[in-house]
């Protein structure tokens, strides 16, 4: 089966009647500006995953609303488990067959939720695109690379075998590699290179939307440099979309104009990229930031901090705030209250009781492990484990 042939999976099957959005509703609830319609526009999504007969279904996104206009790019955080990928999945309907949908998916006003298979075929590639992680996984082993970046040319644009070829070998230069290169065969290529590829097959059929979910993942630092500057090229050249998927806020802060951090199943601050990297709302958000060292800061690079405990089992969500066993800022009500997102500063929001003019506390929040006077506050739910 050749690369472009994986995204075949089987339609959704219905879904529940949206619910009117209320404080937790994200940029989907805005007016678009000017009043058009945004690229793409997600509201209250939520996916299950079945577990077999008489067992409840784990939910692994919980009423996610995202917006995207053309040319914008949109980063999406959070550690493994936390709904990034099965998000990134759900905008496409690749999911599989036993998943739950529900929600609005809107691409250019279309709701990809309740499209007809062969609508849904016309629009992958075509309307939007993905660069999975993992490239060597995701190429095919025994066809030659040109041959998989013009099968999608062949199906959606109806080309002739030359036209593909040609076609093909302008995308691999479009993305830094020479056109004779569309003889190889993945092995014979780098990490940088394949991952090149993806890229250029992602963008072989003139897609509006590029989703790259952890697209310099085991790459070295001066390839993930490489490509993520291509990327931001493409984007800005062709006037793409873009929604770029890593556990890495200084990649995404550095690439993508927004940035959205997602922590069991749900978006818990969203914001303008470089500000949320550099002063959280929420601290999840601070706790992946001070996760890494920082060039010129010492301090970082010798005691990077991390985050005790791991992210919730799906199937067995806390009440109250999930984010609360693992928070070194916890109050009593965090057990107990669910916190939506909530106004945070200009342009940002965070689902935080400390968060805003009418949380709990001033709106800062310390960095994980720090609590805002040096000493444990009232309420912290301490916990213990290794650092994610």
């Amino acid at each position: 089966m050749r690369a472009c042939h994986r995204v075949r999976t089987q339609p959704q099957a219905g879904g529940v009647p949206l619910t009117p959005h209320d404080t937790h509703a994200g940029p989907a609830a805005a007016a678009a500006p000017g009043g058009g319609t945004p690229l793409l526009e997600v509201r209250n999504l939520e996916v299950t995953y079945a577990r077999g007969p008489g067992s409840p279904a784990v939910p692994a996104v919980r009423g996610v609303d995202l917006r995207l206009e053309a040319g914008q790019k949109l980063g999406i955080a959070g550690e493994s488990g936390c709904g990034k990928s099965t998000l990134a999945l759900a905008l496409l309907r690749l999911l599989p067959a036993s998943a739950g949908l529900s929600g609005e998916i809107l691409l250019d006003g279309e709701d990809i939720r309740t499209m007809s298979w062969g609508r849904l075929r016309a629009v992958r590639w075509a309307g939007a695109s993905v660069v999975f992680q993992g490239a060597m996984h995701s190429l095919n082993a025994v066809h030659r690379i040109g041959d998989q970046i013009a099968e999608p040319i062949l199906l959606h644009r109806k080309a002739t075998p030359a036209a593909a070829r040609r076609r093909a070998g302008e995308l691999l230069e479009q993305v830094g590699l020479p056109a004779a290169r569309a003889q190889a065969y993945p092995h014979e290529l780098s990490g940088g290179q394949r991952q090149r590829v993806m890229i250029a097959m992602a963008l072989a059929c003139d897609p509006r939307l590029v989703i790259a979910d952890e697209p310099t993942t085991a790459l070295d630092v001066m390839i993930q440099a490489q490509i993520l500057r291509l990327i931001e090229g493409l984007v800005a050249d062709q006037d793409l979309g873009l929604i770029m998927i890593s556990h890495d806020l200084a990649v995404l802060s550095d690439t993508c104009d927004l940035l959205a951090v997602m922590y069991a199943g749900r978006v818990v601050e969203e914001g303008p990229a470089k500000e949320v990297y550099a002063d959280a709302a929420h601290p999840y958000g601070r706790a992946l930031s001070s996760a890494f060292p920082r060039i010129g800061d010492p301090v970082s690079r010798r005691a990077p901090r991390g985050l005790p405990g791991d992210p919730p089992d799906p199937s067995a969500v806390p009440g109250g705030c999930a984010f609360h066993p693992r928070c070194p800022v916890a109050l009593d009500i965090c057990a107990t209250q669910d916190q939506l997102l909530r106004v945070a500063g200009p342009g940002r929001r965070a689902a935080c009781v400390r968060a805003g003019d009418d949380g709990a506390g001033d709106g800062a929040v310390p960095v994980a492990g720090e609590a805002a006077d040096g000493a444990t506050p009232e309420g912290v739910s301490q916990t213990t484990g290794s650092g994610s």
